[in-house]
């Protein structure tokens, strides 16, 4: 592992282990030089990004006959990097890292300009290799998405080189850094414009032909059965799924973490984007700027990677390089005991992140939760037939249903929803987190109703029946905790399917207690569960407790 040498205001040896610290990671990519500051909480561990810098200095764009990066880009870039200094500075962040890629990497005076920037900013910069970025790739997704213990192949497309690595949420197998990019296929490849039938085809057939080792070595490493998902990540990938998705649905999800788009459209995509000039790709509504310039290449570069993987869609992960020299400095910093550990709960991770946030009582909460799920795992399979996915959200509500109180204690519920909804939930596709918030909305006050308009925006009939009955569950767990104080121990379910009731057996946490406030609760809340699954249901207390 390579030592990352950074900038720093304050020695991180004086931080307490257990406070909030804040970090500053710098990109300098071929295209764009970016910035993301993150607060890392040491106790869960996880990190909040809570800033953001982006400037396109084109470090790429090198001297054609030399290679060297050109002295007016130079200017351009340690103007850029000052002002991320200064960003980063107002957000009191106590050390920048920073990483240089295959621009600089390349250019023959590429460590001259490192120089320069050390001895007039102050910063040092890592420069690091194909396969040094790769890796930290790596690290970055498996920040940002559950791998569930499966291989996934991971594809990262930049200005001027492309990442492909095979890894599972124990390891990267294979780590692959090609020298084909976004910026230099352009630069190299397409002088017409709209670029003409032979540029097109010399610049597919040269970009498969680039990228057939790296895949090679990646599908080398594919285990017998195996069919990894195919993870994209970047701003050419990013813009392709805005689009996309503009198209598909006249909306950009709030994040695109977890979309999808298929090998097909994408083709569709890219044989409409080579018909277009630069001015008509930048008049596509979504188009960031200067990225029609090169997501033509870009594009074909998805397209020939998709095409030699064989793989029909792609997922996108809004989270990358950046952060993956976030991951690996708490990884250095022993904030995190290992890889597996942070993987292991990224959906975990980020919702008590967001309860944290949100000042939830996660004492109460974490009772609530686990009566949601004993209420499901004991009518799994008689009133209900979902399975561990859905438990998962149930468990991520009831953490999280609390928290419009932050807002305000009068409608909290709906809070609730719009909190969750625009929380940034890392793990989760937007349906996921669409549900866990509809599933908060409804643990109290009305049912879910046809009229309702955020009840409108599930998708299918099956999406609407899982919200409806996992929050009619939800409900009942938040009533066997209704004097927030544990007062119940553990709730038996048993039911008589002729009768169609279920009789729910209360167990007291301390003998003398008789739960007058939870059985109330339970009354007043049942009729919900009872229109749901069809079942009458009959709360009683049990003494002496029973283990079950």
């Amino acid at each position: 592992m390579q030592n990352l040498v950074s900038a720093s205001w304050e020695s991180s040896a004086t931080q307490p282990p257990n406070q909030h610290r804040i970090i500053a990671a710098i990109d300098l990519g071929t295209n764009s030089l970016h910035m993301v500051v993150v607060k890392i909480d040491p106790t869960l561990p996880a990190f909040s990004i809570i800033a953001r810098e982006k400037e396109t200095v084109r470090l790429g764009d090198r001297n054609l006959t030399t290679g060297e990066l050109k002295p007016e880009i130079i200017k351009k870039a340690i103007a850029a990097l000052g002002r991320f200094q200064e960003v980063a500075k107002t957000t009191n962040a106590e050390t920048i890292i920073a990483v240089a890629t295959s621009a600089v990497r390349e250019a023959p005076n590429g460590k001259d300009f490192l120089y320069r920037v050390e001895t007039e900013l102050g910063l040092t910069v890592d420069l690091i290799s194909g396969q040094e970025e790769a890796r930290r790739i790596y690290l970055g997704v498996l920040s940002g998405m559950e791998f569930h213990n499966q291989p996934h192949t991971i594809i990262d497309i930049g200005g001027g080189s492309t990442e492909i690595v095979l890894g599972d949420s124990h390891q990267a197998r294979t780590l692959t850094s090609t020298k084909v990019g976004a910026v230099r296929l352009t630069s190299e490849l397409i002088t017409t414009d709209p670029i003409s039938n032979a540029e097109f085809l010399y610049l597919q057939s040269y970009t498969r032909g680039m990228l057939e080792r790296s895949v090679d070595e990646v599908l080398a490493n594919f285990q017998l059965g195996e069919s990894p998902r195919l993870v994209g990540t970047s701003g050419t990938i990013e813009t392709l799924a805005m689009i996309h998705a503009r198209e598909k649905s006249g909306v950009i999800p709030s994040t695109l973490n977890g979309y999808q788009f298929s090998l097909k459209d994408l083709r569709e995509l890219v044989n409409r984007l080579r018909k277009l000039s630069n001015s008509e790709k930048a008049a596509i509504p979504g188009m960031p700027d200067k990225r029609s310039e090169v997501i033509l290449a870009g594009a074909v570069i998805l397209q020939e990677a998709m095409t030699l993987l064989g793989s029909e869609s792609i997922t996108v992960c809004e989270r990358s390089l950046r952060e993956g020299v976030i991951v690996d400095w708490m990884l250095s910093h022993g904030l995190i005991e290992d890889k597996l550990r942070y993987q292991s709960s990224v959906r975990e991770r980020n919702v008590l992140k967001l309860a944290n946030k949100y000042h939830v009582n996660l004492e109460y909460s974490d009772r609530v939760a686990k009566f949601a799920k004993s209420l499901f795992d004991q009518t799994q399979g008689t009133l209900h037939h979902w399975g561990s996915d859905e438990r998962q959200l149930l468990w991520a509500a009831a953490i999280l249903h609390n928290c419009g109180h932050y807002v305000s204690h009068s409608s909290h519920h709906k809070h609730s929803y719009y909190l969750i909804r625009n929380g940034e939930l890392l793990g989760y596709t937007e349906t996921e987190i669409e549900i866990i918030a509809n599933l908060a909305r409804y643990h109290r006050k009305s049912p879910p109703k046809k009229k309702h308009e955020i009840y409108q925006s599930l998708l299918t009939k099956e999406q609407c029946q899982m919200v409806s009955q996992l929050s009619a569950i939800l409900r009942l767990a938040v009533a066997l905790d209704r004097r927030q104080i544990g007062a119940v121990s553990q709730v038996q379910c048993e039911y008589y399917q002729q009768l169609r009731q279920v009789n729910l057996l209360i167990f007291p946490s301390q003998a003398d207690d008789d739960c007058a406030l939870e059985l109330w609760s339970l009354d007043y809340k049942k009729g919900v569960f009872e229109e749901e699954f069809g079942v009458k249901l009959v709360a009683s207390l049990e003494k002496p407790f029973r283990k079950i």
